[in-house]
């Protein structure tokens, strides 16, 4: 199985000193990491609403570096810190990138993320066009 990674500028300093890659296409899927929802300075934002949106954005980001898009996404896992106290927000900002038909999804709680102060990650996975 032959894999292409995905790095954009943003995440060279993860690849290079991290060995992480954002995606990688394999097989005419796109598998993200977990993208954590820190702005441009890498910081995460007070506001919980906007860190969901970079998250997205995030993502989005990747799926247009592949060459696919939201409708491409044929399935996620979010993992969250205060998974029932921010439900309803990740959903409502989850549903400006998202449209039916509804990919797979999976939420799971969890105590910590890498980053100090996030609150969740996401990761996706899309069938390439």
């Amino acid at each position: 199985m032959a894999i292409k990674t995905i790095v954009r500028g943003s995440g060279k300093f993860l690849y290079d000193n991290f060995h992480f890659s954002e995606a990688v296409e394999s097989d005419g899927f796109l598998l993200c990491s977990g993208i954590i929802g820190t702005g441009q300075e890498g910081k995460v934002p007070d506001d919980i609403r906007e860190e969901f949106d970079n998250a997205w954005s995030n993502i989005i980001s990747l799926l247009k570096e592949a060459g696919a898009d939201a409708s491409h996404i044929a399935e996620y896992t979010s993992y969250h810190v205060g998974l029932q106290a921010d439900m309803a927000a990740f959903m409502e900002v989850r549903d400006k990138y998202l449209r039916e038909p509804w990919p797979a999804w999976t939420a799971i709680g969890i105590t910590e993320l890498a980053v100090p102060g996030a609150h969740v990650e996401i990761r996706v996975t899309a069938k390439l066009p």
